[in-house]
């Protein structure tokens, strides 16, 4: 599953990979994260957003009960390391048994997960500001990718929140 915020414009970073215009004044219920959150057991980052993630938090932010997945294609420092493709990890994943995993980003990642039809859901946060360039949800990946729309939820702030399942 892919849980993520983007802005309007459909970016999940700028250019240098920073997020600071996710930033907000929480919402009350946090936008349902930790109801999300218990629904998961893993997280699947890649390595720039890990290393992102690093320079403004703890590393293991989501908690010790929440395993991290880092792709990498070289040497790295952190948590468990996949040198493995996406595909390759995610076929060997889902015959274990366990929650859903959080594919975090970024755009590689998740257009690589995508191509391995290793994607069932998205939930996307979108937040009210276009910043014009930066890291797009999907660098590259299938041209078309239907969507069925399971829910969609307005916040006060004017963040909407969409929750989509993946078309087979």
């Amino acid at each position: 599953m892919v849980y993520v915020a983007v802005s309007a414009d459909g970016y999940i970073a700028r250019s240098d990979g920073s997020y600071d215009f996710l930033n907000r004044a929480a919402s009350p219920g946090g936008y349902g994260m930790k109801a999300f959150l218990r629904s998961i057991d893993s997280i699947l980052w890649g390595r720039k957003t890990w290393e992102q993630a690093l320079m403004t938090g703890p590393a293991n932010p989501f908690g010790p009960k929440i395993r991290n997945y880092v792709f990498s294609r070289g040497a790295a420092k952190g948590p468990e390391y996949v040198s493995e493709s996406p595909a390759e990890f995610a076929r060997r994943e889902r015959g274990e048994p366990g929650k859903n995993l959080w594919i975090m980003g970024g755009g590689e990642l998740i257009a690589a997960l995508l191509e391995a039809k290793a994607v069932d859901e998205f939930i996307l946060h979108t937040v009210p500001v276009m910043i014009g360039e930066g890291i797009p949800l999907l660098r590259t990946g299938p041209s078309t990718i239907g969507l069925t729309l399971l829910s969609a939820r307005r916040y006060p702030d004017g963040v909407i929140r969409s929750h989509y399942r993946v078309e087979k």
